[in-house]
């Protein structure tokens, strides 16, 4: 089971490694372009960053839902989860 700051922590870390910024006080309301200045190639490469660090495959369906930084971590703590469950059932 993951929880939300580990998730949260897990997220800023590929970020400030993408993006070479600061963001230890990352707002979970701004938006992912906008806010933080991602282009698409940017967002493609933390998700695919992602992917590989919880051993997890994100949809396309899943990732265009994907504005804000929270939506980013609801849809993660949503699959981590369900995925814990199921390989410990």
């Amino acid at each position: 089971m993951q929880d939300r700051a580990f998730i949260r922590r897990t997220l800023i870390e590929l970020l400030e490694a993408d993006t070479g910024e600061n963001h230890s006080d990352l707002d979970e309301s701004v938006n992912l372009r906008e806010g933080l200045g991602l282009d698409s190639v940017d967002v493609v490469s933390i998700v695919s960053q992602i992917e590989r660090r919880f051993h997890i495959r994100l949809t396309h369906q899943e990732l265009e839902k994907l504005v804000a930084v929270s939506d980013v971590l609801d849809l993660l703590e949503a699959k981590l989860n369900d995925t814990s469950s199921k390989s410990a059932a």
